[in-house]
Parts: structure tokens; C-alpha cells; sequence
């Protein structure tokens, strides 16, 4: 963040102790930190929150973290999330409402557009999106045998999303926007470096008939849609529906989706890393994808453990065989200490 976005969190910051009291009530301070559930307030201590330190930078002030999920940011953004808001003008809003500061008087300057396809338009879009909880594309996922996803931050529903078709598909110039799945693509900071996009048909509950309902936009190369924070151990894959299968069995498990074989291949690993697991796709480009990532890993000390799907890909083991035998079949491939550790047995 940038601008009035930043020296409200740093006012915030500065009395973060207050700031949680009362946006998490149910948690409570143990040292230097507020411990609770998570960002809707629910008791326990796998959220926390820094209450001392500096104004910036590591160890900052009003700096959060959700070990269950990966989710992390600051008190803007804990605000954001613990009131269910989905524009960060409605953020800011209430931010200054809670230290009772006046809004600032509206800037008639003409806003400048971010280039179509950008990083910048990227963000703007995951921005305008809002949690798939009670969407449609909740039920898409839920259509395809994932029921858990709705506690996942890097996923965002937009309702009307603009597409853009192909003049030779009827089906292209029927309408110009449909609801649509928004997945933030993150570098290894967590910054948001572009979206994947699939457009979603609200009757059928499957992808909008389009030529292309899946489109990703920003800096891709490298980056993907992280869920959790990978100190040790990670899965990486291709596809959304892939990584969230595997998600189903192994919960506490930190994965990224790459997108595509290509962008797998060419994903950057986390320097603390030990272990990743390839999930690969069954099919030639998954299997060159899995093993041109595999050899980088190793070359740099991480140990390289490939999963392999019954069928073409997790997300067709977990709606075909089921998440009794994927389960069998996802022990039969872990470490054995990361069977205890990520998989429900």
C-alpha cells in the first residue's frame, strides 16, 4: 500500500493492542503478540498479531499472520478481512472510523488507468473481488469435489468480470461479463504479481461457454497461487483444481498452483525449502514439467518427490475413485514423516 493506505496503518499500528481488543476480542496478549483463531475471531492461537516493534520492515508493529492459513498483512488489511469488506476504500473507511479521523476530501484528479494485462491491473481486480463464500464459484468448486475453500485468501469471486472474446465464437458477443473465479498469482513475498481468471456459466455451474473460459493476466513466470506459507515443505502442481484437491487430504499442507506445465517447470522455490512434492498431471508436458523442476530442486539441495495421480490429475482421482482411495494412494507416495505431519488418515 501506498499513500493515506500506509500512515493509516501506521497509526493503527501504534496502538495495535487496541486495534485487536476490538476487531478480536476473544484473543488475548501473550508477550509481544495478540493470539486468536483466526481473522473472523474465533478462539485459539494459530493467528497473531505483533503488537511492539518497528514503524516498517521485519518485525514490524501491527504485522499479522495466520499459521493455519498463510493468510498475513496488516491492521488494514486484518480490518479489511474481520469485517467481511471488500474494497479497500471500505477498509480505509472504517479504519478512520475507528480512530475517529474525518474522511478526506474527495480528489476530483482523474484516476489513471492501469495497463490492460499489468501486475497494477491485476490488483486492481483481485481488489474488486470478494470472498467466494455463498458464490457461485464456492458451488463450481463444490461441483468438482472440493468442498474446503472458502478460508482460502489467495481466492476472490467477482461477479461480473469482463471478458473479452473471439469474433468467430457465437458465443463470445452473447455478453460481455460473467461471474468469475479470481485467483491471486503471488511471488515469494506474497505480493500479488498478476490473477487467474475462470469465467463461470451461473446456470450450469460449470466454465462459462466461451472459447477461452480460463485466462490469467500480470507476471506469471516464476509466481502462482499460493495456499499456505512453505518454510520446509511444499506441493507444487499445475492446475486450481488440482493443488485443491490434494488441499481436501492434506489441509495444513502448503501448495501453489504454477497454472500451467510451462510455469511449473519454471517456478522459483522458497530458500528455506527441504522437500517439494511434484503433483503432476498425467499427461507429457506434466511429466517434462515435473522432471525439469525436480532437477532444479535438487540442484540446490531440496530434496524432490514426485505424486502421481490414478487417472489424468487429482481433482479426476478425488470426483472418480474418491478421497478414501486417493488418500491410500497419496501415503503410499509421502515421506513418512510427512504422512503423520499433512495427511488425514
Amino acid at each position: 500500500m501506498h499513500g493515506p493506505a500506509t500512515e493509516l496503518a501506521h497509526r493503527l499500528a501504534r496502538d495495535a493492542e487496541a486495534v485487536c481488543r476490538h476487531y478480536l476480542p476473544n484473543g488475548r496478549r501473550e508477550g509481544r503478540y495478540w493470539l486468536v483463531g483466526d481473522i473472523e475471531n474465533t478462539p485459539g492461537r494459530s493467528l497473531f498479531v505483533r503488537l511492539e516493534g518497528p514503524r516498517q520492515g521485519k518485525g514490524a508493529a501491527g504485522k499479522w499472520t495466520d499459521a493455519a492459513t498463510g493468510e498475513h498483512g496488516d491492521l488494514i488489511d486484518l480490518i479489511a478481512a474481520n469485517q467481511r469488506l471488500s474494497t479497500l476504500r471500505d477498509a480505509l473507511d472504517e479504519a478512520r472510523r475507528f480512530l475517529s479521523l474525518p474522511r478526506p476530501e474527495p480528489s476530483y484528479a482523474p484516476s489513471v488507468p492501469a495497463p490492460t494485462g499489468s501486475p497494477d491491473a491485476a490488483r486492481r481486480l483481485f481488489a474488486m473481488a470478494k470472498p467466494i463464500r455463498g458464490t457461485v464459484a464456492e458451488a463450481y468448486f463444490r461441483a468438482r469435489g472440493i468442498a474446503e475453500v472458502r478460508d482460502l485468501a489467495s481466492l476472490r469471486f467477482h461477479p461480473r468480470c469482463y471478458y473479452r472474446g473471439d469474433g468467430d465464437d457465437p458465443h463470445d458477443r452473447v455478453r460481455d461479463a460473467w461471474p468469475a473465479l479470481i485467483a491471486a498469482v503471488t511471488d515469494l513475498h506474497g505480493a500479488i504479481t498478476g490473477a487467474h481468471r475462470t469465467w463461470i456459466d451461473p446456470v450450469s455451474i460449470d466454465k462459462a461457454p466461451v472459447s477461452t473460459p480460463r485466462r490469467s493476466m500480470g507476471l506469471l513466470l516464476g509466481n502462482g497461487v499460493r495456499f499456505g506459507v512453505a518454510p520446509d515443505v511444499l506441493t507444487a502442481g499445475e492446475g486450481l483444481e488440482t493443488m485443491l484437491s490434494l488441499k481436501q487430504l492434506m489441509p495444513k499442507m502448503p501448495m501453489v498452483a504454477a497454472l500451467s506445465a510451462n510455469h511449473l517447470a519454471a517456478l522459483e522455490l522458497p530458500a528455506t525449502l527441504r522437500r517439494v512434492y511434484l503433483a503432476r498431471d498425467d499427461d507429457p508436458a506434466g511429466r517434462r514439467a515435473a522432471a525439469t523442476l525436480a532437477a532444479r530442486a535438487r540442484s540446490v539441495g531440496v530434496e524432490a518427490l514426485t505424486l502421481a495421480p490414478a487417472l489424468g490429475d487429482f481433482n479426476e482421482d478425488l470426483r472418480r475413485v474418491g478421497s478414501v482411495a486417493l488418500g491410500q494412494g497419496l501415503r503410499l507416495q509421502l515421506a513418512p514423516e510427512d504422512i503423520e505431519r499433512f495427511l488425514i488418515l
